[in-house]
C-alpha cells in the first residue's frame, strides 16, 4: 500500500522495515485523543478562513462519525497502517474525497503525535489522582479505627519503640499526599499544548494556536516550535514522580507481607488478595502485594529507558522518540493495575491487635520509658540506661517482660524505683507521653487524620 506521505519517495518500503517503522499496534489506543484533536484543528482551520466554514463542518461531521464507529465496534483499526493518525486520515480521506485531505493543513505528525501524547497522558494523570484519593482515603478510615492500636515500631527491623498502627499507616499517607502533589505538578506541566508547531518551525498559514489549546482543555501553548515538537520532559517527570510512588507503594506492600506472615501476624488479609500453593495445602501466599513489589522495577526500567532514548537526541524530531510511548503506557497500565489491587486490599484486611501488643511487650520497647523514669527521679541519663538494659537482661534470662517484674526485683536495682513504674512503663502511657507534633499519642494521631482529611478535601 503506497504510504499518504508518498511524495519525495516512491512511498513503498520493505514489509519487514514496515513493522519496524509502525506504530499503530500501541498508539492506537489514543485514536479518541486523535480524533478530539483533529476536530479542534479542523474548528480552528474554518475560523481563521484557512478553510471554509463549510469544510470544517464537513470535517468534524466526519470525525465525529468514525469516533462513534470506533466505540461501536463497527470501524476496526487496521493495523496495517503506519500510525493511528494515517489510520484516521486514511478513513477520513475515503469517506469525504478530497475535504477530507483538507484536515492535515498547517500541521505536521511531529505536533500532532505531542498533542495527542499529552492528552493521553493528563487523562491517565487524572485517573490516577482519582485512585491516589481513594487509597489515602482507605488508609486515614483504617488509621481512625485503629488510632488505639498499640504495636511495635520499628528501626533496623529491630523493635523499638511503641507506636500505634494508626501512626504507621499514616506515615505512608504522608507519602502518598506527596506523590499526589507531584502528579499534579506533572499535570500542569503537560498540559501545555504544541499542535501549532507543525514540522519544527510552525507554519505559513494564518493559524491561531490558541484557539485549538483552549477548545482542548490547555492552560498554554508550547513557546517554542522546536521545542514543542521534541520535548518529552513531561512524559520523564511523569515516569520520576510513578517511580517514586512505586517506591512507596513497595515499601508498603514489603511490611504487608511481613506483617501477613506467621513470624508477624500483625494482620490477615482477605482470601479475595492472596493465593495458595499448588502443593502445600497451609499456604497463604500475599502474591498481590509481592506483584506490587516485583512491578516497581518494571516502572524504574520504563524511566531509565526513556531518559536513555533522549540522552543523545538532536532537535527537534526524531524517530527515536517512537519509544517514548510504550514506556510511558506500560507505566501508566501497572500503577493503575497497582493501585487498583492495594486500595481494597488494605480496606479489607483484618487488623490483629492483640498480636501486636504481645510483640511489642515481648520486644521490650518500653526500655527507655524505664531510663526516663529513673531520669525524672534524679538519676544521670547513662546510668539510667544501664540499670534499664540490666532489667532487659534478667527478663530475657527469665522468660519475662519488663511489665511483669515484681517491685522487689525492681528496687533491687534502683531504690528509687516505686509503684509508679508500672504506671510509667504500660504501653499505652509510653504511646501517651509521645505529646510532640507528629508523634504517636492519640491526640497526635487524631491531628494527622484531620490533616490527610483536609488536604483531600
Amino acid at each position: 500500500m503506497a504510504k499518504m506521505w508518498a511524495g519525495r519517495t516512491s512511498g513503498e518500503t520493505d514489509r519487514v522495515a514496515d513493522e519496524f517503522n509502525s506504530s499503530i499496534h500501541f498508539d492506537s489506543r489514543m485514536y479518541r485523543e486523535d480524533i478530539t484533536g483533529s476536530m479542534a484543528h479542523a474548528a480552528m482551520l474554518g475560523a481563521r478562513g484557512i478553510i471554509t466554514e463549510a469544510e470544517a463542518d464537513v470535517l468534524i461531521s466526519g470525525l465525529e462519525g468514525i469516533l462513534a464507529d470506533i466505540d461501536a465496534g463497527k470501524l476496526e483499526i487496521d493495523m496495517s497502517c503506519e500510525d493511528i493518525h494515517m489510520f484516521v486520515e486514511q478513513v477520513l480521506t475515503e469517506r469525504l474525497g478530497d475535504v477530507g485531505k483538507k484536515l492535515h493543513t498547517a500541521r505536521s505528525r511531529n505536533d500532532q503525535v505531542a498533542l495527542d501524547l499529552r492528552m493521553h497522558l493528563r487523562a491517565a494523570i487524572d485517573g490516577l489522582l482519582e485512585q491516589l484519593h481513594e487509597l489515602v482515603e482507605v488508609l486515614a478510615d483504617q488509621a481512625e479505627e485503629n488510632k488505639s492500636v498499640i504495636m511495635p515500631g520499628y528501626t533496623h527491623l529491630q523493635r523499638a519503640q511503641p507506636i500505634t498502627f494508626a501512626q504507621h499507616l499514616l506515615a505512608y499517607a504522608m507519602m502518598l499526599l506527596r506523590d499526589i502533589d507531584r502528579m499534579k505538578d506533572v499535570r500542569r506541566r503537560t498540559n501545555v499544548s504544541p499542535i501549532g508547531c507543525c514540522a519544527l518551525a510552525g507554519t505559513t498559514y494564518d493559524t491561531d494556536r490558541w484557539f485549538e489549546a483552549k477548545k482542548l482543555g490547555f492552560d498554554d501553548i508550547c513557546r517554542n516550535s522546536l521545542d514543542g515538537v521534541s520535548d518529552r520532559d513531561f512524559c520523564v517527570e511523569f515516569m520520576s514522580a510513578a517511580s517514586v510512588l512505586m517506591m512507596h507503594l513497595s515499601r508498603f506492600a514489603e511490611e504487608i507481607i511481613l506483617w501477613s506472615s506467621w513470624e508477624f501476624k500483625f494482620i490477615e488479609l482477605s482470601d479475595a488478595y492472596t493465593t495458595g500453593s499448588s502443593i502445600m495445602p497451609q499456604k497463604k501466599n500475599p502474591d498481590m502485594a509481592e506483584l506490587i513489589r516485583g512491578k516497581t522495577g518494571r516502572v524504574y526500567g520504563d524511566l531509565v529507558a526513556l531518559l536513555t532514548t533522549l540522552k543523545g537526541l538532536p532537535l527537534a524530531y526524531n524517530k527515536d522518540m517512537q519509544e517514548d510511548k510504550e514506556r510511558v503506557f506500560d507505566t501508566i497500565d501497572t500503577v493503575d493495575m497497582c493501585l487498583r489491587v492495594l486500595t481494597p486490599m488494605l480496606a479489607t484486611m483484618t487488623v490483629l491487635p492483640n498480636n501486636m501488643k504481645q510483640a511489642a511487650q515481648k520486644g521490650f520497647i518500653n526500655a527507655t520509658d524505664l531510663a526516663d523514669y529513673l531520669v525524672k527521679k534524679g538519676m544521670p541519663f547513662r546510668s539510667a540506661y544501664k540499670v534499664s538494659g540490666q532489667l532487659v537482661a534478667k527478663c530475657i534470662a527469665e522468660g519475662k517482660v519488663l511489665e511483669t517484674l515484681t517491685l522487689e526485683e525492681y528496687r533491687a536495682a534502683s531504690e528509687l524505683i516505686d509503684e509508679d513504674i508500672y504506671q510509667e512503663i504500660d504501653l499505652t502511657t509510653c504511646v501517651e507521653k509521645r505529646i510532640s507534633e507528629g508523634g504517636t499519642s492519640l491526640r497526635s494521631v487524631e491531628a494527622q487524620i484531620a490533616y490527610v482529611k483536609e488536604q483531600l478535601a
